[in-house]
């Protein structure tokens, strides 16, 4: 876990420019990594990107990228490297041979930041599963290294039975979590069996759009709720009941490009709230540059747990970001996010797809939310109709 002192530690970052790859995708790429690192203490000081067709083999970047990124962090006292893609072993033992500090990739930092996020003994179990089928595979490396440091004379046979030792512990470790998951998931499963067949809504959407403010507001909860990633990792569910019809609703964690695949599968059990859902309101932070590819990033997430074909509410949240009236027509400046209206937004194919209801507002301001309970109810209410056709 990344050690924070009370003078919050220096962090460069460094990504890729992939061909077909705007730059304006690798800056807020590297924006988003600057966002995970602060989320876990650090403060960034610098981005560095080259462009390349693939990741250097030996330093993820060429020679001499990683020169000037090993000069300026001597001369700026860093404390931490962030890359922006997974790194193999060899790759840390040697970016960290040449760079003198701590090297992280993207999938160890926000193993960090779930590893403090994790209050519950589930979460902490699902994140302590996911850290150590990362370390895993990293283990060689890591001995190597040490091995390295002190010189390597005489530890090649010791060094050998460690990592031997290690990876069984490890091994030993992976398995008793899975089977401490395993007892945890049957006492949710049980606790959902017995919630009967009460209409289930779920909370989705891409890390930090406003679902817990959200989850606030429309169950009248307190949900901690903060302006940083992975504020919620254990789904919440409170029951609601709007013009006397009852109904659960969940928060769940958020999804994110690149989330680690141990991860992924470590949480399965807490996103088995999505998938055994009867709607999604799905969040989404219209303020953000790259909104829509967020939108692509959760559905695509869906699709892996088979859930992107339930009935879905498109709830276009951060309004406020935006002016009610209208641009000027004598304004020719192009329309961008700061000077398109609230009525330009509603033209857009976005409010016109008729696949899903779609509501915009701003949990923050509580703009529009009696219009979202309105089409939440009535959602719900078709939902419960035809489970229960003469109650209502």
């Amino acid at each position: 876990m990344i050690e924070t002192k009370k003078e919050a530690q220096k962090a460069v970052l460094i990504g890729i420019n992939y061909p077909k790859q705007d730059e304006r995708d690798t800056e807020d790429y590297l924006n988003e990594l600057s966002f995970l690192a602060e989320t876990a203490g650090l403060v960034p000081v610098k981005s560095f990107t080259q462009k390349l067709t693939l990741p250097d083999n030996r330093t993820f970047v060429g020679s001499g990228k990683i020169g000037e990124i090993a000069a300026f962090i001597e001369e700026n006292g860093v404390d931490y490297a962030i890359f922006d893609d997974e790194l193999s072993p060899s790759q840390i033992r040697n970016i960290d041979n040449i760079l003198n500090c701590d090297v992280l990739d993207r999938t160890n930092l926000i193993l960090d930041i779930f590893a403090k996020r994790a209050k519950t003994s589930h979460a902490r179990t699902q994140v302590e599963l996911a850290q150590y089928k990362y370390l895993l595979p990293r283990l060689a490396g890591m001995w190597s290294h040490l091995g390295r440091q002190k010189g390597g004379i005489g530890l090649r046979g010791p060094g050998e039975m460690e990592i031997e030792t290690d990876r069984r512990i490890v091994r030993d470790k992976i398995s008793k979590l899975k089977e401490d998951l395993k007892k945890i998931d049957k006492q949710m499963e049980t606790q959902r069996k017995n919630r009967s067949k009460i209409v289930r809504v779920a909370l989705v959407g891409y890390t930090n759009v406003g679902k817990s403010t959200l989850m606030n507001l429309i169950s009248k909860s307190d949900l901690f709720a903060e302006d940083k990633l992975f504020a919620t990792l254990d789904t919440t569910v409170r029951k609601v009941v709007i013009n006397g019809l009852p109904f659960l609703i969940s928060d769940t964690v958020g999804f994110i490009r690149k989330l680690p695949t141990d991860l992924v599968e470590s949480f399965k059990s807490t996103l088995n709230e999505v998938k055994e859902s009867d709607l999604l309101l799905h969040v989404i932070d219209i303020s953000h540059p790259r909104f829509e590819e967020q939108i692509t990033v959760v559905t695509q997430t869906l699709k892996d747990l088979e859930s992107a074909e339930k009935p879905t509410i498109l709830v276009f949240n951060k309004i406020d970001e935006f002016s009610f009236e209208a641009k000027d027509e004598d304004d020719l400046t192009p329309a961008t996010r700061k000077n398109l209206s609230l009525n330009d937004l509603k033209k857009t194919w976005m409010a016109n797809d008729q696949s899903f209801p779609t509501v915009f507002i701003s949990a923050k301001h509580k703009t529009n939310i009696e219009k979202l309970k309105e089409l939440l109810y009535e959602e719900v209410k078709r939902i419960h109709l035809k489970r229960y056709p003469y109650s209502l």
